[in-house]
């Protein structure tokens, strides 16, 4: 069984709500009244939702470095990003 399709909705998730979602599960594996199968699971999904936070998080701040700057130091604009590199 692929773990992919089982996790292929996060990538559309906004930042909030998957770091929300992540709480949420990080909260209940910390309880520990969840059963076995059901925390090997939501760990799983727990993981691709902690990747796709870091990998918005990354491309964030990236942006922020790509602020360009006018003669006078104030803000003029953005250059285009290109986070795959």
């Amino acid at each position: 069984m692929s773990e992919a399709p089982a996790h292929a909705d996060v990538a559309a998730l906004p930042f909030e709500k998957a770091m929300a979602e992540l709480e949420t599960i990080v909260a209940r594996l910390e309880r520990g009244d969840v059963p076995l199968e059901e925390s090997l699971t939501i760990y799983a999904r727990g993981e691709a939702l902690k990747a796709h936070c870091e990998q918005l998080l990354r491309a964030a701040e990236a942006k922020i470095e790509k602020i360009t700057l006018s003669a006078d130091g104030r803000p003029k604009g953005a250059e285009p990003l290109d986070v795959d590199r």
